[in-house]
């Protein structure tokens, strides 16, 4: 591009142009050659030439056609430099009419990246919609209608003034094929500057989607300008309507809410050219050698139903994180007049006071031995309510349930998945919502038969946790797994004596071992019963969470509706942990197998399931100090000569299966290799394994590996993909 009066053209090329072919060109030319970030640039001296100018290549001479710049469309102007992305003519009229009055814009140059008929359309009737506009001075529509980034084919350049200027504002594109849209290209900020921008007075770097947020005080271009180095940090707030009347397009008055849990801000810019100076660099999020000061940063919200169109806001964003924004609340309806959508008003139930009830959802599936222990154990920590689904039990479980809801002791229903697409869990979970026993409790949660609420303060009771936790009305209770602790047999035995290995407590890998399972406040905040936590956020309460891990803390923002394990920042068992018995025996096991997965039907429990979940890096005895409770309970229900013979009767179904089960040749090389010295090991060795080897399964871990003492800096893992064998 060269001026009126210029001696020199600048030519652009495609970025991943070989910087030699562009050296090769400037050598013969006495050319200089830029590097803008990977994109080769070249000033060719332009001479007298006024069309093109002649380059000498490969023994031919090349000619390049010239463009003026035309600098002086915006010079002293407050300008927007924007995408257009779909958005129709009025829309950009309510965007330039928005900027013109609410921040002192004078001018914009618009990218289209729509289909050149399409952008014919789009330019015709902005600039009719346009000269309605007071303060508004030249709008530039740029169009690109051949890939760019051939030397001398710029984008197509169609401008108008506002009024229309005569023989500007009717500027037709001529058909191109094939059609490219030009933000492939990050230099195309570079090619604007040069073309129309580089004498504006300040210039935003927004969309034709996004709004610059009402200010105070000095506006943007005033605070660019102001700026030491010229340049201003934009921050982008996504935005959204709560929903968009029926029969009518979304537009930016519609768009009052944004996420609670929304982290960062989406980077652009403001930027004063003269002061910013020559030698910067202007890319979409960024000007290169310009730094802005990081504590200064100017907001804009981006109206992602005008970016993503859709029959439902749902569709582009979970509905559950959206709250209204007062700022954008007071836009829609001050500024545009408007009457939006607003959000349903929601408050938390406010349950009666007195002794709060606490109530278990489970599903059971050939469980029977099992029952009594975690029955005993957690009506004496305080649980007062079971709700107990079952499905295709052959051990007793079904039946003993059945008979424990007509002592009640437990509520017992058929599990109602079948004929609906929903895994046992859910279905049972969902059928739960409906049942007075979980609607009248105080506080829920969803657990399995193999997890023990392990409560460590007070006396080991669910009053102490509540009263340590203060107004809390969440707790995550956060996995310790419990391995086979090198046991073999099936004994009917306490499996809280019985098994006292499990994982350390920072146990990163694999990615179970720091599952949680949650207690809380059946208080409405939430919609629906989760596996790990409530589903459903209202996003309208997300203020009333009072959300702690398992040593009290804090749970940040981004979990609540959403998260489902610990990490490195959430972990914590001061208060309570979740013993999480998975594999019990080696040859509980093998009839675990047998049985499948009660809760994920499609989902093998083999070896690699074994690998994982047995975990026997260390000793953990903390639960036991309830044994003396447990089996106290325990006894008074087994005083029941019907409950006593019902646990007799699933104990020995239990042993009978396993004596069916070992003798077939597959469940007896699973045995082996369960009861393997090398998986014993491997047990005890979960810390110095990355997520790979997990994923894979113990057999891509060579017996070496196995067979070492690992210092606390050893770690293997393995490509990911690679398969037992």
């Amino acid at each position: 591009m060269a001026g009126p009066e210029a001696s020199v053209a600048r030519l652009f090329f495609r970025s991943g142009t070989p910087r030699e072919t562009v050296a090769a060109l400037s050598s013969r030319t006495e050319a200089v050659l830029h590097n803008f970030g990977g994109a080769p640039v070249l000033d060719v001296p332009a001479g007298s030439a006024v069309g093109a100018v002649s380059l000498a290549a490969d023994g031919g001479e090349l000619q390049i056609p010239l463009h003026p710049d035309e600098t002086g469309l915006f010079a002293g102007q407050n300008v927007l430099a924007a995408v257009r992305n779909g958005e129709n003519a009025e829309t950009a009229a309510d965007w330039l009419r928005f900027h013109v009055s609410q921040h002192g814009m004078q001018g914009a140059v618009i990218l289209d990246r729509a289909r050149p008929q399409d952008s014919r359309r789009f330019i015709r009737v902005l600039s009719e919609h346009a000269g309605s506009i007071p303060g508004l001075g030249t709008v530039v529509v740029i169009h690109s209608k051949l890939p760019l980034g051939k030397a001398g084919l710029p984008p197509e350049a169609h401008p108008f003034n506002v009024p229309g200027a005569p023989g500007k504002d009717r500027m037709e594109i001529p058909p191109a094929d094939p059609w490219q849209a030009p933000l492939g290209e990050f230099l195309i900020y570079e090619i604007l500057r040069a073309r129309f921008l580089a004498r504006a007075r300040a210039v935003a770097n927004i969309d034709l989607f996004d709004l610059l947020a009402p200010v105070g005080g000095p506006n943007v271009f005033e605070r660019a300008v102001g700026a030491s180095s010229g340049c201003l940090r934009l921050g982008g707030v996504q935005a959204y309507p709560w929903r968009v009347r029926n029969g009518e397009e979304p537009a930016f008055a519609d768009h009052i809410c944004t996420q609670f849990d929304a982290a960062g801000l989406r980077p652009r810019w403001c930027l004063a050219p003269a002061k910013a100076g020559a030698n910067c660099i202007w890319r979409l999020i960024r000007v290169v050698g310009a730094e802005p000061d990081p504590e200064h940063v100017a907001l804009f919200y981006r109206c992602m139903a005008l970016r993503h169109p859709a029959d439902t806001v749902s569709r582009i964003v979970p509905k559950t994180s959206l709250v209204e924004t007062p700022e954008l609340l007071e836009l829609a309806t001050g500024y545009f007049n408007a009457k939006p959508v607003r959000i349903p008003e929601e408050q938390a139930v406010q349950r009666p006071g007195g002794k709060a009830r606490t109530a278990i959802v489970t599903t059971m599936k050939n469980e029977g031995p099992f029952i009594l222990e975690w029955l005993a154990y957690h009506r004496a920590i305080g649980v007062d309510d079971f709700l107990v689904y079952t499905n295709d039990c052959s051990d007793g479980t079904d039946a003993m349930l059945q008979m424990l809801q007509e002592k009640g002791i437990v509520q017992h229903r058929e599990n109602p998945f079948r004929g609906t697409d929903l895994k046992p869990q859910h279905a049972a979970l969902q059928a739960a919502e409906e049942e007075p026993v979980i609607r009248n409790a105080d506080w829920l949660v969803c657990m399995d038969v193999d997890e023990f609420i392990n409560i460590k303060c007070g006396e080991g009771r669910l009053a102490d946790l509540f009263e340590a936790v203060g107004d809390a009305n969440m707790i995550s209770m956060t996995w310790r797994l419990f391995g086979n602790n090198d046991v073999r047999d099936f004994s009917g035995g306490l499996i809280t004596r019985e098994f006292t290995r499990c994982a350390h407590e920072v146990t990163r890998k694999p990615h179970q071992a720091w599952g949680f399972k949650t207690l809380f406040r059946n208080n409405g905040i939430f919609k629906k019963l989760g596996v790990h936590r409530p589903k459903g956020l209202k996003p309208q309460l997300w203020e009333d969470i009072r959300w702690v891990n398992g040593s009290g803390r804090d749970m940040p923002r981004e979990m609540f509706r959403n998260g489902w394990r610990s990490s490195m920042s959430t972990y914590g068992y001061d208060l309570v942990q979740l013993n999480h018995y998975a594999v019990r025996s080696a040859e509980s096991f093998l009839v675990k197998r047998d049985r499948g997965r009660v809760n994920h039907v499609d989902r093998d429990q083999g070896l690699s399931y074994w690998f994982r979940m047995n975990n026997n890096a260390e000793e953990e005895r903390s639960i036991q100090r309830m044994i003396p409770a447990l089996e106290a309970e325990m006894a008074r229900l087994l005083a029941d000569p019907e409950i006593a013979a019902a646990h007799e009767y699933s104990c020995r179904k239990h042993r009978e299966k396993i004596e069916e089960l070992k003798p077939r040749d597959d469940m007896l090389d699973l045995f082996r290799e369960l009861t393997s010295e090398k998986l014993c090991k491997l047990s005890r060795m979960h810390a110095h394994f990355g997520a790979n080897v997990f994923l894979s399964g113990p057999g891509v871990i060579p017996d070496e590996v196995a067979e070492k003492e690992p210092g606390s800096d050893f770690w293997f893992t393995v490509a990911r993909g690679e398969t037992t064998h």
